[in-house]
C-alpha cells in the first residue's frame, strides 16, 4: 500500500505527517526552548553580577550573595513540576499549540522584565523578592515548555527518526546556552568592567523580547500533531473514555513512569548543569579564573555538547536509546574527576584544558540527544505532555536547579574543590542503573496511543 502525504504507516499504524509540516514543527517547538535556555544560561553566566546587584545590600557580592542568587535560581526550578502539571493537563486536553503559545508568552514577559528590574540599591529589600517572583514565573512557563515541545517534535517525526527529531529539543538547549554565553562574552569584550556591572548585564535579558515575538508568530502558525488529532477523534468516538490518563493503567503506574523517567534523566540534568552553566561561577570563585576565561571554558563545553546531540539522537534510532544513554552516563562517571583535576592544575596546558571541557560537554550530549525521544516513548498520547514534562521538570528541579546552590555551598563549607566531580559521578551512576531498565527495541516501536 502506498503511503499518503498524511496518513497511517502500513507497518505500525502510526499517524504520520508530511516532511514540510514535520520541519515546521521542529522550528516552532525548538524556538521556545532556545529562549528558555538562553535566559537560564545568561542568568548563570551573570550570577556573580546579579548577586552583587540583588542579593548584597552593599553591592559587594561574594560567596554568600552568590549562594542566595543560586537559591533563587533553585526556587524557580522547583516551580517547573507545577508548570509541567498545569500546562501538561491543558496541552493534553486542549492541544499542544495553545499550551506552547502561552508558555512562550510567559517566558518572554518575565525575562524581559528582569532586564528592567530595579536593583537593591534603588528598590531596597523588595528587589530580590521581585527577581525571585519573575524567576518563579519563568519556572512555571519552562515547566510547560519541555513537554509540549517534545510532544510536537516526536509526534510529527517520520518513522525511524524519532530520536533525531527529539534531539532537536536538546540541541536548542545547547544553542540557547551558547547564545547566552556568546552574548555575555561579546559584552565582556566590548564593555568595560564598570559598564558591564552598571547596565551591560541587562542587555541579554532585553534581547529576549524580539526573540519571543518571533517564537510567538511561529507557534501561532503551528498545526496540531497527527497523534493528538487521532487521539481526540478516538475520544469523541468513545464518550465513555476518560479524557485524560491511560484508560487501563492505574494511577500508580503513571506515577511510577514519571519517577522512573526522572531517574533516567538525573545524570543528564546534574552533569549538564554542572558542566554547562555552573562552571563559570565555579571557575571564578574557586579557581580564581577571570570572567573571560570562565566564559571561554563554558563556550567550549557547550560546543562539545551541541556537536554530540544530533549524532547521538540519530545513532539511538539505529542502536537504541539504552545503548547510547548508558554509554554517556558511564563516561560521565569515569571522566568527572580527571576533568576537574586537569582544570585545577595550573601547569596543565591550556589546549588540554580546552579539549577536556569539550569532551565533558560531548558526554552530556550522549545522554541529551536520545533523552527526549526516550521520554516520549514512555507515555501514551493522552498523557504524554503531562508525563514527560513532569519527569523532566522533577529531574531538573532536584538535580539542575540545586546544582549551583549545592556545589557552591558545599565547597564553601568543606573547602573540597572536588565537590562538582562527586556530584556528577554519583548522579550519573544512579542514572545509568535506571537507563539499563530500558527495552532495547523501544526505538523501533510506535508511540503509544
Amino acid at each position: 500500500m502506498k503511503r499518503q502525504a498524511t496518513g497511517v504507516t502500513e507497518a505500525t499504524g502510526t499517524v504520520t505527517a508530511p516532511p514540510p509540516r514535520s520541519r515546521r514543527a521542529l522550528v516552532a517547538g525548538s524556538v521556545g526552548n532556545f529562549i528558555e535556555w538562553y535566559e537560564f544560561g545568561v542568568y548563570g553566566y551573570f550570577a556573580t553580577i546579579i548577586a552583587a546587584h540583588f542579593f548584597s545590600p552593599g553591592g559587594e557580592g561574594g560567596a554568600e550573595a552568590l549562594v542566595r542568587t543560586y537559591a533563587s535560581f533553585a526556587l524557580a526550578f522547583f516551580f517547573r513540576p507545577l508548570g509541567a502539571a498545569l500546562f501538561g493537563r491543558f496541552g493534553d486536553r486542549a492541544g499542544r499549540r495553545p499550551a506552547l503559545v502561552l508558555a512562550v508568552l510567559l517566558m518572554t514577559g518575565a525575562t524581559t522584565l528582569i532586564g528592567l528590574l530595579p536593583t537593591y540599591a534603588t528598590l531596597g529589600a523588595a528587589a530580590p523578592w521581585l527577581l525571585t517572583l519573575l524567576r518563579v514565573v519563568q519556572g512555571l512557563s519552562a515547566g510547560g515548555e519541555f513537554g509540549g515541545a517534545v510532544s510536537v517534535m516526536t509526534e510529527f517525526a517520520p518513522p525511524g527518526r524519532r530520536g533525531l527529531y527529539g534531539a532537536w529539543q536538546s540541541f536548542t538547549v545547547a544553542l540557547g546556552l551558547l547564545g547566552g554565553a556568546g552574548v555575555a562574552a561579546l559584552l565582556a569584550t566590548l564593555l568595560s568592567s564598570g559598564q558591564l556591572h552598571a547596565w551591560g548585564w541587562r542587555l541579554p535579558f532585553l534581547l529576549t523580547l524580539p526573540m519571543g515575538l518571533a517564537a510567538l508568530w511561529l507557534r501561532l502558525r503551528l498545526e496540531e500533531t497527527p497523534s493528538f488529532r487521532g487521539e481526540r477523534r478516538g475520544a469523541h468516538a468513545s464518550p465513555d473514555a476518560s479524557p485524560v490518563g491511560p484508560p487501563v493503567a492505574p494511577a500508580r503506574e503513571a506515577v511510577r513512569a514519571v519517577a522512573l523517567g526522572a531517574g533516567r534523566l538525573m545524570g543528564w540534568s546534574a552533569a549538564g548543569y554542572t558542566f554547562l552553566v555552573v562552571l563559570p561561577s565555579y571557575l571564578q570563585t574557586t579557581l580564581n579564573a577571570t570572567f573571560q576565561q570562565a566564559l571561554t571554558a563554558t563556550v567550549l563545553a557547550n560546543l562539545g555538547f551541541a556537536a554530540a546531540i544530533l549524532p547521538a539522537g540519530a545513532l539511538s534510532d539505529r542502536v537504541g536509546r539504552r545503548t547510547v544513554m548508558v554509554a554517556g552516563a558511564v563516561l560521565a562517571v569515569l571522566l568527572s574527576f580527571p576533568l576537574l583535576d586537569l582544570l585545577q592544575d595550573p601547569a596543565a596546558p591550556t589546549a588540554a584544558k580546552g579539549l577536556a571541557v569539550v569532551a565533558a560537554g560531548a558526554v552530556v550530549g550522549l545522554m541529551a540527544g536520545p533523552g527526549p525521544a526516550m521520554l516520549a516513548e514512555m507515555f501514551p498520547t493522552r498523557v504524554r505532555y503531562t508525563g514527560l514534562g513532569l519527569a523532566y521538570a522533577l529531574s531538573n528541579a532536584v538535580f539542575s536547579g540545586c546544582a549551583g546552590l549545592l556545589i557552591t555551598e558545599a565547597v564553601e563549607r568543606t573547602g573540597d574543590i572536588d565537590i562538582p566531580a562527586y556530584y556528577v559521578a554519583a548522579t550519573c551512576a544512579v542514572s545509568a542503573l535506571a537507563l539499563a531498565t530500558l527495552r532495547g527495541d523501544d526505538h523501533r516501536r510506535a508511540l503509544r496511543d
